[in-house]
């Protein structure tokens, strides 16, 4: 009840809930659809992106994945995309909550490590967007070599058009261009301005940089739409007026809560507590909130809030009496001896967690497995914000994996379980068997395994970006001590260092044979030592 970390839970998770059911799933999905609909495989892209957006809004993989379910599967259908490329593209997009910022798994991992849930952030950051990259890669090769498992939209359902015919896509390239250059002056001008009020110096972090960056562009270009609307100057299309106000105010949100946790400005509490008023605000500003609405985010968040107390209760009880019956101990020779050192040590986690994720959540896994785990990791040297991001993106994997992965069971309860009638073009559409769903699901956990070995072969994705103590040089240590009184004028500072001399009870021959130690190597080694401990 302490643990001031664990606080930013439901912020965090009411901050999702309410950006959720307010409908920005929907809009984004509509909107990102219409930008990357005439493109072969742009439903999937927009499924990628915007699965990406909610996983790192919500934080909840059950909410990703059937949010995603109910709004793009019957779309993907309609459109004649094969179904096993359809429901992977959602499941595998879904599993992105574990491990792209603010995620709640990362905060719960960071508080059972011992870290900060900013390095964690700051660590999971790159792999994960990474790992989005390579999904949308996997797309587009899929789309020039099989155009027919991922079409593009029909041009009657592409519904922003011009008075004139025109797609608007010109004018939505111009504002890219015009924030992608507002992004490039932010980074030129970011520690010249973020430097003094945070009293750093240096250079800032880069991920700090593109964080920032990107909110600085986001504000620019919402500017321009705002100034265009009001002032009635016509200077944006209708796709780019959409894709402004759409898609820019979510990210808003994002890059403001991390940008702050980045900055140190912000606790990750404080943060989630910053993230869901600006929820409710655009909820408020979309004219999308209500009574209804928000008691039901309460309901669902005080649910999850329990749900996660309760586990943490029974998992302090089970590692209280796993202690007590010396488990710790067990568990510590068990994988200390193991062979291969950290390599296997690593292998044997991956394979325990992969196994332990097909059956049990995530927050079980981490109460419970993890706490066993930091010690001995700790102790073979191994960094554990890397050791964290490599559990966050394995657990990913053991959700997408047949026939337990709990992706394929959230999926499996909102896809069409007989064959049925499409609404819009009234074509009779059949039903998605279960081994469509797991033959999909396939082809993403090869991609999410190659990204996880990726991270374990180069670990300086991850802590490359990460705070680092300041390492003290002992050949460089000066001491100097200021000038003053003196208990003799005739005394020195190193004479005052020296200890007093003591009554020698030692005889003329042993005392003959003691060599006077010099003060200023008492010092030095005096400083060592306390180096050492800390």
């Amino acid at each position: 009840m302490q643990n001031d970390t664990l606080l930013a839970v439901p912020f965090f998770t009411f901050m999702g809930l309410i950006l959720e059911r307010s409908g920005m799933a929907e809009d984004l999905l509509e909107t990102v659809g219409q930008v990357f609909g005439p493109l072969r495989g742009g439903l999937a892209l927009a499924t990628i992106f915007v699965g990406a957006l909610l996983a790192a809004t919500t934080g909840v993989m059950a909410a990703a994945v059937i949010s995603m379910g109910l709004i793009s599967l019957p779309i993907m259908l309609r459109c004649g995309y094969n179904r096993s490329i359809a429901t992977g593209v959602i499941t595998a997009s879904g599993t992105l909550a574990q491990a792209i910022p603010p995620s709640l798994v990362l905060i719960v991992m960071a508080d059972q490590l011992g870290r900060s849930v900013g390095d964690m952030y700051a660590g999971a950051i790159v792999p994960g967007l990474m790992l989005v990259g390579l999904y949308a890669l996997f797309i587009v090769v899929l789309a020039i070599v099989r155009p027919s498992w991922a079409p593009a939209l029909p041009e009657d359902a592409l519904i922003y058009r011009e008075t004139n015919g025109a797609s608007g896509r010109r004018s939505l390239l111009a504002i890219m261009a015009i924030a992608t250059v507002a992004a490039f002056i932010w980074s030129f001008l970011h520690d010249g301005i973020i430097n003094p009020l945070v009293g750093r110096e240096g250079r800032a972090p880069m991920d700090e940089v593109l964080i920032l960056s990107m909110t600085a562009a986001a504000f620019f270009a919402l500017a321009i739409a705002l100034a265009s609307r009001w002032m009635r100057l016509g200077l944006l299309s209708q796709l780019s007026e959409r894709v402004v106000f759409v898609l820019l105010p979510p990210l808003v949100l994002i890059f403001l809560v991390l940008g702050t946790i980045f900055l140190g400005i912000a606790t990750p509490t404080e943060g989630g507590a910053m993230g869901a008023l600006g929820a409710l605000i655009m909820a408020i500003g979309r004219r999308r909130l209500d009574f209804g609405l928000l008691k039901q985010a309460l309901d669902n968040t005080a649910k999850l809030s329990c749900f996660v107390m309760f586990i943490l209760i029974g998992a302090t009880v089970f590692s209280f009496t796993f202690n007590a019956a010396d488990g710790h101990f067990w568990v510590d020779r068990l994988f200390s001896k193991l062979p291969g050192g950290q390599i296997g040590f690593l292998i044997v986690v991956n394979l325990l967690v992969f196994v332990l994720g097909c059956f049990i959540d995530f927050f079980e896994i981490a109460f419970i497995v993890v706490p066993l785990l930091v010690v001995v990791a700790e102790k073979m040297g191994i960094d554990l914000i890397w050791f964290g991001v490599v559990i966050a993106m394995n657990l990913q994997t053991s959700f997408l994996t047949p026939p337990f992965g709990f992706a394929l069971f959230y999926l499996r309860s909102v896809a069409p379980r007989n064959d049925y009638s499409d609404r819009v073009t009234n074509e009779r559409i059949p039903a998605v068997t279960t081994a469509q769903i797991y033959k999909g699901s396939v082809m993403f956990m090869v991609l999410q395994l190659i990204m996880l070995a990726v991270v374990i072969a180069f670990p300086t994705l991850v802590t490359d970006r990460l705070s680092k103590a300041p390492v003290v040089n002992m050949d460089n240590i000066k001491i100097e001590a200021e000038t003053g009184e003196y208990r003799n004028r005739e005394e020195g500072p190193m004479k005052i260092l020296t200890p007093e001399p003591m009554e020698d009870k030692t005889t003329p021959q042993a005392a003959g044979n003691v060599k006077e130690e010099d003060p200023m190597e008492a010092v030095r080694r005096a400083i060592e030592q306390d180096a050492k401990k800390k």
